[in-house]
């Protein structure tokens, strides 16, 4: 198949890490490389945001649009709805002058689903889309510091009822979208995210912490992805502070992730704040802040690690603990989104509520009395991570469903052409 991806905001060209650099720039990135890898043509449709790129750029087989839409600089995603309709046109144009045609238009994000709306409109394509993340869920929790305008609650309506697949990365997120946006369970097909075995699998932590310049003898806990207050750094910060104070346990956090290399404060205002509260807590002697890293040396900080923590105060997905789960290290998060599937409760980790320290403290102290407890959850996390949430495994169910709803014939393993596969509730998964 020709597969076109709109991913307006999330180049998968990006460093991940920054404050709109994250888990969907992973998501295309990881997606466009393994379906090209199965046989297909994929193009990712992506707003320019530097005067320097060209308007058409490549990596390991994916062509990547760079769409002329707004002033082509960096822009808070809360800014580009305004853009979305010049976004649109150049897209409409772009697809009418190539000489083959697209069987299927993937929108990535509510904004990239309107111009996949718009696409549909105009070319008659089926379109599937990825949210990843919910306008009224995030309104819930973020109140009014949510900066998208409410206009984001009809467009979503709208991608529900005219999509021809809306893709769920977790059972929560497939309730979210019949019980707040009436959603047809029928046209939901469930597809988590993944991980890469290429680039996370476990090594001895005692190399890489000498490889990293950390200390032996500490235990430490790494929490690594973008710096913003819902991400619930806080309730981390807190509690390593709540371990010493309950338990007479003192543990360390190293924190990666920001805009700058350093963990400059004045270029990720986060940073600052969680220096603040550290101070507060009497512990900044105890939480360092890293600063973003490139992905190849992401492995090393995992490996490295006594414990992952992740403690969002909601999540569609989170790559994350499945990245840890990949280098065989126990995982403690939030009981929210699909954290609370990715991660086994009592078996590859610990969940905790958001928002609560002296949860993330009791789960603290536990895996550094029972380090045995660690050693087994990280390697029942190994087995579920490569069993359910491999990038190659979401890539063939994504397949599936392009397939069925663009009515592609596809290939068996016997290498017989086939009709795509009928539509199936709750829909494919990886």
């Amino acid at each position: 198949m020709k597969i076109a991806l709109i991913s307006e905001h999330a180049s998968p060209l990006a460093a991940a890490g920054g404050v709109d650099s994250g888990g969907q720039n992973i998501y295309v990135a990881h997606v466009a490389r393994q379906l090209v890898r199965q046989g297909h043509c994929v193009d990712v449709f992506t707003r320019r945001d530097r005067s320097l790129l060209p308007v058409v750029s490549r990596y390991d087989g994916v062509r990547v649009i760079n769409v002329p839409a707004g002033p082509p600089t960096q822009l808070p995603k809360e800014q580009l709805l305004p853009f979305m309709e010049d976004f649109a046109r150049f897209v409409i144009d772009f697809f009418r002058r190539e000489v083959t045609s697209y069987d299927i238009v993937h929108a990535n994000f509510f904004m990239s689903g309107l111009v996949g709306l718009r696409v549909k409109e105009a070319l008659g394509l089926p379109l599937v889309t990825t949210f990843h993340a919910l306008g009224r869920v995030r309104r819930i929790h973020q109140g009014t510091s949510d900066g998208f305008p409410d206009a984001r609650f009809d467009i979503e309506d709208a991608l529900v009822r005219r999509s021809d697949s809306v893709i769920a990365e977790c059972p929560n997120d497939v309730t979210d979208l019949v019980s707040l946006y009436n959603a047809d369970s029928a046209r939901i097909d469930l597809v988590p995210c993944g991980f890469d075995a290429d680039e996370f699998y476990p090594m001895d932590k005692t190399v890489a912490r000498r490889e990293l310049g950390w200390p032996l003898n500490r235990f430490i806990a790494l929490q690594l992805g973008r710096m913003v207050p819902r991400k619930g750094i806080e309730s981390i910060v807190r509690g390593i502070a709540e371990c010493e104070r309950q338990h007479n346990e003192k543990a360390y956090l190293y924190v990666v992730g920001g805009n700058s290399d350093d963990g400059n404060e004045t270029a990720t205002p986060e940073i600052g704040r969680l220096a603040a509260i550290a101070r507060e807590c009497n512990v900044a002697d105890r939480i360092s802040f890293l600063g973003r890293r490139g992905r190849s040396r992401l492995r090393l900080f995992y490996n490295a690690a006594d414990v992952f923590i992740t403690t969002p105060w909601y999540e569609p997905f989170g790559i994350t603990p499945l990245e840890a789960m990949a280098c065989a290290r126990p995982v403690i998060g939030a009981d929210v989104g699909g954290i609370r599937y990715s991660v086994a409760h009592g078996e590859t980790g610990l969940l905790v509520p958001p928002k609560d320290p002296r949860a993330v403290a009791n789960c603290l102290a536990t895996l550094m009395c029972e380090p045995r407890l660690g050693e087994r959850m990280g390697a029942a996390g190994l087995s579920r991570a490569r069993s359910m949430f491999t990038w190659g495994g979401v890539a063939e169910s994504l397949s599936a469903v392009y397939a069925r709803v663009a009515g592609v014939p596809v290939i068996a393993s016997t290498g017989r052409l086939e009709a795509a596969p009928a539509a199936a509730t709750g829909g494919a998964s990886a």
